[in-house]
Parts: C-alpha cells; sequence; structure tokens
C-alpha cells in the first residue's frame, strides 16, 4: 500500500528557485507546499536585483544628464530620502502580491524554519510535514569577514534599508554589490571607499572593462584599495575604523560587508540524511536530483557552473514544474545565460568570452560603439563590445560595456543560443531606431 504524504512536492524557501514552478504545479492538482523562514519571494525580489534597480534608476537619468550636460540646464542631485522612499513604494507590496500568486493557485504557504527529519518528513515549528518529493531552494547569504568587531559591518539588505545614506562608506570586496552599491551611492554623494581583497575587481567579466569602470568611478571621487587584507573593525566615537594592510586605518560612518555570499545549507538536517554538499552549494545531478533520490534543489543553494542568478533559478523551477508534473523526462539543458553587473556604465555578456580559454579558436570582433550615431544620440563616453564568432560565422558570445549594456546583449540571445546563420539574422527587421537595430547591425 503506498504511503500518504501531506504533499506531492513541499520546497523549502520562497524565492525564484519556487514560485516560478511552484505555482503552475500546484494549478494541475499537485498537492504543494512552500516552506519559509523569511520574506515571502526571497532575497531577489525583497532586497535583491529588484530593489537595487529601483535605487540604480536615479542614477541612469543622472549618467544620461552628465553625457548631454552642454544641452541640458542643470545637474541632477539625487535625494536619497526620496529615492529610498520609491523604492520601498515599489518593493513593499511583493511579498503580499508573490503570497497571492502561490494561494490562489493552491499553493499552502508555511511560515516557519524547516529541518530534515528523514528523506520525506520536515520540521517546521515542531510542526511535521510530509511530502513524496522535497525541493531545497534555499538560496545564499551574506558572507560575514571573520574579524575582530565584524558585528559592526552591515550587509547588502541593511543597505537597501538605508533611510538616510552615509557620509563615507567603506565597502569590503569588489565583486557584483560592491560595484553596484559604490556607483550608488557615489552618485548619491557619499564618499566612498572599496577595500578589494587582491587586484581585480569583477573577476568574472571582461578584465579591461572592468578597468573602465574603475578608471571613471575614480575620476568621481571613489578610492580603490588593492590587496587591503583587512583585519578588523573598531567603533570610534560616532565612526566605525576599518583596520588594514600593515596598521592602516579608514575611519568612516558605514561599513559594507560584500565578501560574497554562500550557500544556505547549515543546520537544515542535510548532513543527518545523506544529502551531498560543499562550499559552492548542493551536488545535484543532471535532473536537479540530490544525492537522496526524492530530494531535489533549485537556484542559488545548487552547486553549479551556470551563474547563479534570478533568470538561472527560474529556468530550474520551471524546469522541475515540468518535471514533475510528467511534461518532461529528460535531463535540464540549460540555454545561455547572460550576466550583466550594473555599475554605470554596465558590463554584460552572454556564451563564449573573450578571454575564455576557447576564445582562441574563435574569431573576435571589437567594436567602438561610441561612433555608431544611434550611441552618439544619447553621447555615450564608454561604449564597446566584443562579438565572438566560430569558423561559420555564428554569434557565440558577447560582452559589452555601456550604458545599455544588458539591453544590447538580451537582442543577441536568439542568435547565440539558437545559431542563427547569416541568412537567418538577414531575415530579422527590427524597430528602427531602436537598441536592437543598432546591435544587430554590428553582426
Amino acid at each position: 500500500m503506498a504511503k500518504t504524504y501531506n504533499y506531492d512536492v513541499l520546497y523549502i524557501g520562497s524565492g525564484h528557485g519556487t514560485f516560478d514552478g511552484a505555482i503552475p504545479l500546484a494549478q494541475t492538482g499537485k498537492k504543494v507546499g512552500v516552506i519559509e523562514t523569511d520574506m515571502i519571494g526571497g532575497t531577489c525580489p525583497n532586497y535583491g536585483c529588484n530593489a537595487k534597480i529601483a535605487l540604480d534608476q536615479p542614477v541612469v537619468l543622472k549618467r544620461a544628464l552628465e553625457n548631454l550636460s552642454s544641452i541640458t540646464a542643470n545637474e541632477l542631485q539625487i535625494d536619497w530620502q526620496q529615492n529610498f522612499k520609491n523604492k520601498s513604494r515599489i518593493i513593499d507590496p511583493l511579498p503580499a502580491m508573490i503570497s497571492n500568486l502561490l494561494v490562489k493557485s493552491g499553493v499552502e504557504i508555511i511560515n516557519g524554519y524547516g529541518k530534515f527529519i528523514d528523506k520525506h518528513t520536515i520540521s517546521v515549528n515542531d510542526d511535521i510535514k510530509t511530502a513524496e518529493k522535497i525541493v531545497i531552494a534555499t538560496g545564499l547569504h551574506p558572507h560575514r569577514l571573520a574579524v575582530s568587531g565584524k558585528e559592526l559591518a552591515h550587509d547588502s539588505r541593511d543597505f537597501m534599508s538605508l533611510g538616510q545614506l552615509p557620509e563615507k562608506i567603506a565597502i569590503i570586496g569588489s565583486g557584483y554589490i560592491s560595484m553596484e552599491f559604490a556607483t550608488i551611492a557615489n552618485a548619491a554623494g557619499s564618499k566612498v571607499t572599496v577595500l578589494m581583497h587582491g587586484n581585480r575587481a569583477l573577476r568574472q567579466f571582461y578584465s579591461p572593462y572592468v578597468r573602465q569602470v574603475i578608471n571613471d568611478l575614480e575620476k568621481r571621487g571613489v578610492s580603490f584599495i588593492q590587496n587591503a587584507n583587512v583585519s578588523s573593525f573598531t567603533q570610534s566615537g560616532q565612526s566605525q575604523v576599518v583596520h588594514y594592510a600593515n596598521d592602516h586605518e579608514l575611519k568612516v560612518d558605514y561599513i559594507l560587508d560584500a565578501s560574497g555570499r554562500v550557500p544556505n545549507v547549515n543546520n537544515i538536517g542535510l548532513d543527518e540524511i545523506g544529502v551531498k554538499y560543499n562550499e559552492n552549494g548542493i551536488e545535484v545531478n543532471g535532473f536537479l536530483q540530490t544525492t537522496v533520490d526524492n530530494i531535489y534543489a533549485s537556484g542559488d543553494v545548487i552547486d553549479k557552473v551556470q551563474p547563479k542568478l534570478t533568470p538561472t533559478a527560474i529556468f530550474e523551477s520551471t524546469y522541475l514544474f515540468n518535471l514533475f508534473s510528467d511534461k518532461i523526462s529528460s535531463e535540464i539543458k540549460y540555454p545561455v545565460i547572460p550576466s550583466v553587473v550594473f555599475t554605470s556604465p554596465r558590463i554584460a555578456k552572454a556564451g563564449v568570452e573573450i578571454d575564455s580559454k576557447q576564445s582562441k579558436n574563435y574569431e573576435i570582433q571589437k567594436n567602438d560603439l561610441k561612433d555608431d550615431w544611434y550611441r552618439q544620440v544619447a553621447n555615450d563616453q564608454l561604449a564597446q563590445n566584443a562579438l565572438v564568432f566560430d569558423q561559420q560565422h555564428h554569434l557565440v558570445g558577447v560582452t559589452e560595456i555601456s550604458e545599455v549594456a544588458e539591453n544590447s546583449v538580451n537582442t543577441f540571445l536568439p542568435a547565440i543560443e539558437f545559431k542563427f546563420s547569416t541568412s537567418e539574422i538577414n531575415r530579422l527587421v527590427h524597430l528602427f531606431p531602436s537598441i536592437s537595430a543598432a546591435s544587430w547591425g554590428q553582426i
């Protein structure tokens, strides 16, 4: 006799690794539950991508006016308090909206901390929940430097909750979060110092483009300290002090620890039931199945080579929906996944990278986009890209630095993913004038 479970599928975590698949899965008639100990929707909608881009929008406008300063009358000043209020207006309703979508589809939301008891059983606030299949979608959390005084530092969630912008900010690290928040805070008037772990920022991106972004930020007053080797944080009156290198000190009003993000794998019972994981996340096979056959993983908590980004989590969550509803039976096949750092200018990329080991087998075409008439309309000051072609002249990769790099790279995705031939590319008629028409004209 088959065992009866409370749920067909039970998810731990309610972010994009969950709700994009849980909603349609419940609509098929499956009994679906979602366990969440924090805000419904997870990091991205509440204190990640969505919140960040809301705070960044005035920076986009400020840069656009700067580039057209010869024909505009006044310099734009960002009012941080109003910017924060606008962000809150947009972001604060999202958990309720996502909750409503889940509930309307038939998903049961379980508020509390979930921990495995066995492969089919999870304890939530001393309640027992059982499921035929369980999906771990617990995401990542901010890494904190293991130094004396670490409690004085703040994380990215704290930064996006600042109603008042500090005058002097120290940012530890030089990855996505560091560089994006340095851009936003500097544009809003803070004196920003970035303390780097090594001598290269944004290691995932083409270093000459990264150097241009850093040069631009330095001209705007951002300081970069390479190989900082931060040793401790201390309090000095109303200020905090960052101790680094050989007895150097930096006194600031706010310390942001942007030293990375780590998987949420501890204290949820993985060791007890035999789910294998490492410092990069949970190990899965081609079906996103863990080392325990009825337990799967989705989103940023997975140990994978694909970028740990919202679109990846959405793709994985949707894949599991199709797998669990018997629409497919094959392993996951990832598409080309683009990535972008929302500095100003942005750097975006997709497919084969310029400086990858494989790039020597391809033709690389570099373009100075400032020469294009459409880019001249906005008077873009930093605009370049590199297109990577295979021997049949299929576009296989692109990297761009510009104020609209994310939109430009998006236009190339169909050609890269579906390996369009030249004749197929010539069949596409783009709206004109547009960034799409300008970008595809380079192929």
